[in-house]
């Protein structure tokens, strides 16, 4: 099956990531409904004419955005060591994959930080299905080859499991929030998750009692 991107995938290489850097910075600081598709034309200089030729509206290129981000996060599990067999240092390791590919694409982490406050109706359902897809793929690749050996033998391994994904994810969310740019980001966070993961050893792992 052709993609409905074909003309913009002919592009140059240069030329589309303009446009999707432009695209992205408009729908970030603007949203779906305000976002502007004359000032995407400017910042990318096209002409508008052009935008409409690759993308047959507002809709459609936003669309196109979040597929481009999922391309951009199976990146991130492309840097991870799969051979890490413990959880907290694997879960170490993709944080730092996460910092780097988005200092390569720092719009991609404002564009991702704006999908997840947006409310549009005409693509909350898409967001939402991308969403989970991302979070259910994200978290099997996290756990491939984990050793469970060294979790405690008295607890339960899906609920730790449960207790650890929520930690993670509520840590996440709560750094996005308190930063604006990804230059914002930095071995600090890192510090902090450490901080957490060596609370739940010492709960989870066996000879790891206080």
């Amino acid at each position: 099956m052709s993609s409905p991107y074909q003309k913009f995938q002919a592009l140059k290489p240069a030329k589309r990531e303009r446009i999707v850097m432009a695209a992205m910075k408009e729908f970030a600081l603007n949203g779906f409904e305000k976002a502007s598709t004359n000032r995407i034309i400017n910042e990318a200089e096209i002409s508008k004419g052009s935008l409409f030729a690759y993308f047959n509206s507002k809709k459609e290129l936003y669309l196109f955005l979040l597929e481009y981000t999922v391309e951009i996060i199976e990146k991130i599990y492309q840097e991870v060591d799969m051979n890490e067999t413990d959880l907290f240092n694997r879960i170490r390791d993709t944080g730092l994959a996460k910092l780097k590919i988005y200092r390569q694409y720092p719009h991609v982490f404002l564009f991702l930080k704006a999908v997840a406050n947006e409310d549009a109706q005409e693509v909350k359902s898409r967001i939402d299905q991308t969403g989970q897809t991302q979070i259910r793929g994200g978290f099997g690749k996290i756990y491939e080859n984990i050793d469970l050996t060294k979790f405690r033998d008295d607890i339960d391994i899906q609920k730790t499991m449960d207790i650890i994904n929520w930690t993670m994810l509520n840590f996440a969310e709560q750094q996005m929030n308190n930063i604006n740019s990804i230059e914002d980001y930095n071995m600090e966070q890192f510090a902090e998750w450490d901080d957490y993961a060596d609370i739940m050893r010492r709960c989870f792992y066996k000879n790891m009692e206080v």
